[in-house]
């Protein structure tokens, strides 16, 4: 597949010591400490590169997984984080500071992904590579140990306290068709339960539990902000940042199987994300309270491009419906992106590679979206 972010020799990181779990694990999240070896700018939507270099990790070790996870339309069984650490906006992109340490996560929720992590950390690679940003890898060590879907089940046993879910990266759920931009607990726990039936073998019917967590999840506390962020490769999202505390009431813990079941997908949330599109680092979830950031220097910058696609998104769509397009919103939803994405200064190349298009097609939506985006400035002229 075309990757922008180019992989570099296997060697071990100094500082990196050997890691390994029992063959029967089937959840593991790791933190790489990453540092920019110049200050170098940053594009916005650099979580798409972090997305397609670790896809060719898994390539160039098993290309049957990573093929895999590239086409598969079900539940993904890894996601990954944004990076953690100190980006200042440059103009319209991000730029990464010199001697600086960045933060990244990945998290694995199946048994085949793990074990392709287990090989990879045999001879992991010493440098990750965003196109002309490079960074040294430092050190790799596990954020969330080790385990499996059973074990999270065994240990929620018992315990009935009240948690927090703070979603420190923006969340946002697909429903009806459109972005679901709220943490109501139905939610959350239908994602929270796709992954746990995909990928633990445990399976569990879905109507009834989220029927009892409609019914006995009691909301205590929240403090959210709403986002908008371009995320994954087309258009952008409408989502959230926050955190929530959650409980159960008193006739709730009644059902031990369902309460048992809730705790456990407590458990999993860190390691699965939460929402849709945390393989490019969205519904990053931790289980301590964190205080939402708005309106920072970062977020300004990264809300610039999903701005610009959901304008050109609708200006698209209005015409496309006015001459009777095929396929509307699909079409006028892509053409907003490379034309907002190009307007940003990305090169053609650079876009076609990351939408995995022909980059003559990018080229002529380019041309095709400008004409359109002329005739709606200057009706008189069409």
């Amino acid at each position: 597949m075309p990757n922008s972010a180019t992989s570099s020799n296997r060697k071990t990181p100094s500082k990196t010591t050997y890691l390994a779990w029992a063959d029967d694990t089937e959840l593991v999240s790791l933190v790489l400490d990453l540092e920019a070896t110049n200050s170098t700018n940053l594009y916005s939507q650099y979580t798409i590169g972090l997305h397609a270099w670790f896809l060719d990790q898994v390539r160039q070790i098993n290309p049957t997984l990573s093929a895999y996870l590239h086409d598969s339309e079900s539940e993904k069984p890894f996601s990954i984080s944004a990076l953690e650490g100190q980006l200042f906006p440059t103009g319209k992109q991000l730029q990464l500071q010199a001697n600086q340490i960045y933060r990244w996560q990945i998290n694995a929720i199946s048994q085949p992904v793990v074990k392709f992590l287990s090989e990879w950390l045999i001879q992991p690679p010493t440098t990750l590579k965003l196109r002309d940003a490079v960074l040294q890898i430092k050190q790799i060590s596990i954020i969330h140990p080790p385990t499996t879907y059973n074990h999270l089940l065994q240990s929620s046993t018992g315990n009935h306290k009240n948690i927090n879910l703070s979603f420190v990266s923006p969340t946002s759920f697909r429903r009806k068709g459109h972005h679901f931009p709220l943490p109501v607990p139905v939610n959350l726990f239908h994602s929270y339960l796709r992954r746990w039936n995909d990928f633990s073998g445990i399976s569990i019917e879905p109507e009834a539990f989220l029927e009892w967590i409609d019914e006995n999840v009691i909301i205590h506390k929240y403090r959210l902000e709403s986002v908008k962020v371009a995320a994954g490769k087309r258009g952008s999202v409408t989502g959230f940042t926050g955190a929530i505390s959650l409980g159960l009431s008193q006739s709730a813990l009644t059902n031990i199987e369902f309460t048992q079941l809730f705790y456990a997908l407590v458990q999993l949330a860190p390691y699965c994300g939460t929402g849709h599109k945390t393989t490019f680092g969205l519904g990053q979830t931790c289980l301590n309270w964190v205080e939402p950031e708005s309106n920072t220097p970062v977020e300004v910058v990264n809300n610039q491009l999903p701005k610009r696609i959901e304008e050109l998104t609708a200006i698209f769509t209005a015409q496309r419906k006015r001459i009777g397009g095929e396929r509307t919103e699909k079409i006028a939803t892509t053409w907003a992106t490379i034309l907002a994405r190009r307007e940003m200064g990305e090169s053609l190349q650079t876009i076609s590679e990351d939408l995995e298009m022909p980059y003559t097609t990018v080229k002529t939506y380019v041309k095709l979206a400008r004409r359109m985006l002329v005739q709606h400035e200057s009706p008189s002229q069409e």
